[in-house]
């Protein structure tokens, strides 16, 4: 799978709560110049209050965001602009809300263990670390039928956004045709 030059895509960084979304997207859209948007800012005042109060979200809950994210996404690609975008999306049925001729899936993956490590030195963020396993519960890794590759995040946020960069055979949106810019 490999981005087109003249069809700039959307990439959707998943994964669970504490997988480094926010951070490889922020070194993405720095090297490429591209839209970023974070997910979480998307979610209802009610929503995070939820979380924040240590209860997970069901899918009725994650219906109005899972709609405000692909907005944003169909903004991008109605547009023809590259963006990225932090979403878990961690079932296929959220990912089919999302889904789009021009999106792509980037499913960070790592290990319950790597996970908890990363949330318990994360600080200021209202998704508690006691929620991770009901992330897990919900977690479906995208299958192989799905626009979609897996990164390992054992290698740290910069050789992640290298490896996307590489696999997905991106560059700048200053080197997109200039049809493709408007």
């Amino acid at each position: 799978m490999v981005a087109s030059p003249s069809l700039p895509p959307v990439l959707v960084l998943m994964g669970v709560s504490g997988c480094g979304k926010s951070t490889v997207a922020a070194l993405l859209a720095g090297r490429l110049g591209w839209d970023f948007e974070e997910g979480d800012d998307l979610h209802p005042p009610a929503n995070i209050a939820k979380m924040a109060a240590g209860h997970a979200l069901d899918d009725e809950d994650r219906q109005p965001w899972l709609e405000q994210v692909a907005a944003w996404i169909r903004e991008r690609t109605d547009a023809g602009r590259p963006g990225i975008i932090t979403c878990s999306a961690l079932k296929r049925s959220y990912r089919d809300v999302l889904r789009g001729d021009r999106v792509e899936f980037v499913y960070l993956a790592g290990t319950r263990e790597q996970i908890a490590k990363r949330l318990a030195a994360r600080h200021g963020h209202f998704m508690p670390a006691a929620l991770l396993d009901s992330q897990f519960a919900a977690l479906e890794p995208p299958t192989p039928d799905e626009n979609a590759i897996t990164v390992d995040i054992s290698v740290g946020g910069s050789a992640e956004a290298d490896e996307i960069i590489s696999r997905l055979e991106l560059g700048p949106a200053a080197s997109l045709p200039r049809d493709a810019e408007a």
